[in-house]
Order: C-alpha cells, then sequence, then structure tokens
C-alpha cells in the first residue's frame, strides 16, 4: 500500500526506459556499411554466417530472460531499507546492454536474408531455404513425447514469427532504396512467398511425421493450445507483476524487446516524416495501433476462455498460481503445485487435465501415456523386453509431468528430458 505505482507498472516503466535507450544507441550502428561488408563475402561464408547467428540467437534469448527477470523482481520485491534499491542500476544496465546487442544480432541476420534477396542467381537463398529441410532430418527421427513436442512446437511459433519480422525488415529496406517503387514490391513478393511456404511446409512435414512415429494423436495440439490460453487466463490477476502475455512469451522462449527496438529503428529509418501533416499521420497511426492491441488482447481473452472451458480446466484457475513470476524458480513452483493436480477422462475417452484430491489411486490415467509405439518399428524381436522394460522406466518418471508444469525458461525446442 505505500507503493505508488504497482508492480506492472513499474516493469513498463522500465520496458520504455529500455527501449527508448536502446533506440538511441541504434543509431550508432551503419546499416550500410554492415550491408556491404556481408555482401562482400562469399556464398559458403555468408551460409555458416547464417546458421551460427540462429544458434547464437537461442543461446541470447535463454540468457536474456534471466536478466531481465532478474531486473523485474529485484525492481518490484518488497525492501526494507532505502539503500537496497541500488541493486536495480547494476540489472538494469545488464538489461540495457543485452537489448541493444540483441538487437544487433537479428540486424546481422536481417542483413544477411536482404543480401540472400538481393543477390543475382538467388544461389545463397535457395541454400537457406534448403536449411530448413535439415529440421526434418534433425528431429524425425528421434523419439517423441508430448512434453517434447509441446516445447518444439512452441519454439516453432517463435521461430516463425521472428521470420516475418525479418522479412517485413528486408522488404522496407528494400523499398527505401528503391524510393517506395510499388513495382519493386512485385518482385521481392515471389521470394517472399517462397521463403514462407517452405518454411510452413517443412513444418507441416515434420510435426506429421513425428506423431506418426510416435504414435502421437492430432488431438494433443488442442491440449497444446488449452495449455497456452490457461497460461493467458490465469495471468490476468489484478495485482499481475507483468502483462499478461509475458507469461505466454516466456514460455515460447521469445522475447520481444529486441525486435521491437530493431522494428522501431528501421521504420523511423525508412520513412520519413515531413510537415504537420505528417505528424498528424503518425499520431493517428499509432492511435490506430493502440485500439488494434486493445482489441487483439479482448479477442485473444475471449478465445482463451472458450478453449479453457473446453478443456475442462476451469478449476485449476482457481488454485494458487502455477506461472512463473519473475525471479522465482519454475522448479519451486512445480513442486508445490504438484500435489493438486491430476488427469481426468470423460465418457469418450479423451484424456483433460482436470483437478483431483491429493490421494489418488495408483491406477489413474496419465495424460502422458506411453504406447507399443515407443518402440520402433525397425527394432528386432530380441530386443523387445529391454525396449518394454525402458519404456515402463520412463512412464513412471514421466507420468509426473503435466503440460502446464513445463519449465517456461526452456529455449530449445527438442531437448529430451
Amino acid at each position: 500500500d505505500r507503493r505508488l505505482l504497482q508492480p506492472a507498472q513499474v516493469c513498463d516503466i522500465l520496458k520504455g526506459v529500455i527501449l527508448v535507450i536502446c533506440y538511441f544507441m541504434m543509431h550508432y550502428v551503419d546499416y550500410s556499411m554492415m550491408y556491404h561488408l556481408i555482401r562482400g563475402q562469399s556464398v559458403i561464408k555468408l551460409y555458416i554466417i547464417y546458421n551460427m547467428l540462429e544458434v547464437a540467437d537461442r543461446l541470447f534469448s535463454s540468457f536474456g530472460q534471466d536478466i531481465l527477470d532478474a531486473l523485474y523482481w529485484t525492481a518490484t520485491e518488497p525492501k526494507e531499507r532505502k539503500r537496497a534499491h541500488i541493486g536495480v542500476i547494476p540489472h538494469f544496465f545488464m538489461a540495457v546492454l543485452y537489448v541493444f546487442l540483441h538487437a544487433i544480432l537479428i540486424l546481422v541476420q536481417a542483413t544477411t536474408l536482404n543480401v540472400a534477396f538481393n543477390s543475382h542467381n538467388k544461389s545463397l537463398l535457395t541454400i537457406m531455404m534448403s536449411n530448413n529441410f535439415v529440421e526434418i532430418k534433425g528431429s524425425v527421427f528421434k523419439k517423441f513425447e508430448k512434453n517434447n513436442l509441446f516445447q518444439m512446437s512452441n519454439s516453432d511459433i517463435k521461430e516463425r514469427f521472428t521470420n516475418y519480422v525479418l522479412l517485413l525488415i528486408v522488404c522496407l529496406r528494400n523499398m527505401e532504396q528503391f524510393s517506395w517503387n510499388p513495382d519493386h514490391l512485385w518482385v521481392l513478393f515471389p521470394d517472399v512467398c517462397m521463403v514462407i511456404a517452405s518454411e510452413i511446409a517443412v513444418d507441416i512435414v515434420k510435426h506429421a511425421f513425428i506423431t506418426k512415429f510416435n504414435d502421437i494423436t492430432a488431438d494433443v495440439y488442442s491440449e497444446y493450445r488449452a495449455s497456452l490460453a490457461f497460461d493467458l487466463v490465469s495471468s490476468r490477476q489484478k495485482n499481475a507483476y507483468t502483462d499478461y502475455s509475458d507469461s505466454v512469451s516466456r514460455r515460447m522462449g521469445f522475447i520481444p524487446l529486441p525486435l521491437a527496438v530493431l522494428l522501431i529503428r528501421v521504420v523511423t529509418s525508412s520513412i520519413k516524416v515531413q510537415g504537420v501533416l505528417a505528424y498528424v499521420c503518425v499520431v493517428l497511426f499509432y492511435c490506430g495501433l493502440i485500439s488494434l492491441k486493445v482489441l487483439n488482447s479482448i479477442v485473444l481473452l475471449g478465445k482463451s476462455c472458450q478453449y479453457v472451458k473446453e478443456a475442462k480446466m476451469e478449476e485449476k484457475l482457481f488454485n494458487p498460481v502455477v506461472t512463473a513470476t519473475p525471479g522465482k524458480p519454475a522448479g519451486k513452483q512445480q513442486s508445490t503445485f504438484k500435489s493438486s493436480q491430476g488427469i481426468s477422462t470423460d465418457e469418450n475417452g479423451s484424456t483433460s487435465v482436470t483437478n483431483q484430491p491429493v490421494h489418488q489411486k495408483e491406477n489413474t490415467p496419465s495424460l502422458l501415456v506411453t504406447s507399443n509405439s515407443d518402440q520402433f518399428l525397425t527394432t528386432p524381436d530380441g530386443e523387445e523386453k529391454d525396449i518394454s522394460q525402458d519404456s515402463s522406466e520412463l512412464k513412471h518418471r514421466s507420468a509426473k509431468k503435466d503440460l502446464l508444469e513445463i519449465d517456461r525458461f526452456t529455449i530449445c525446442g527438442n531437448r529430451i528430458d
């Protein structure tokens, strides 16, 4: 009650200050010099650089999430002495440095993609698109469970959205160079559609064969959708620590601040605002974006409540909150909440996540059921006994997990626990 601002408002102010500082720091990065430096490299070198940037982006996201959570928790935790507020300063400078470096990393990714679009023979773009098919080789023939597939799905959502932003940056930079000539947009349009189509096709094939080889039904994706909807609904509290979308983005390993800094920097440098009428249009456009965000949040909340009701997960909303608050490890919350969660099966035989008493029967069906398909079809008959023992141990080990208890700080979508 002594606070002037709520914890969520403090976090919003910190995000805004970080955004403004990093935006002005990005003015010292010369995009044209970076473009010509990357364009002078050979094709195979650019292909290796692009793959290294993808790995670095995941590592940056994982490390940056911890930095931002530490900053939010340090700024909002109750403090007995005023001297304790000094601890926010080093965390704040670390967060600013992280967002700035991550924005530069994404800018190098966008520049490499821009070089691939502007190359004459499109060989680099073809090689980069073929890189998506390597995902099929690296993931289809592995053993997956529902939790691992859930993490991979979240990673694919984040990756696809990031690719859309990178393509938008490429289009903006190219249109600026050609004085916003609409004819050049139709030159870029086939390549953009080709990149998006290859990404979607690879994801469809990858998930189709993973579910086929591991005998996972397609209904599992409705459970994933209900789990994400539960995160969004359960975080809509009166005294929340952060914005309600933070819990969903944290589960997906998505950090919007670096992308926002880079996108604002590219848009402001590509579009010149001159005259009173232009500033009025900018203000109206900003008001329209705010209205769109409010409308989008209303629609998302309504659809999320619908999905939660369809999955019969309303009772969990009245239990202690499972969402990972900044600064508090998700493992502690899982251990305190595991005893009150269980699995129930409705009359149609579909499995849903609902509440159950603490004392459960030993033969309660589990959400993570290991079937006979856990044994690969190519396994010889002599090894069936060993594999059945491994699958039983895996069943006992994984039966304690629930989709809502998956570590939200995991970035690698195909991590095998």
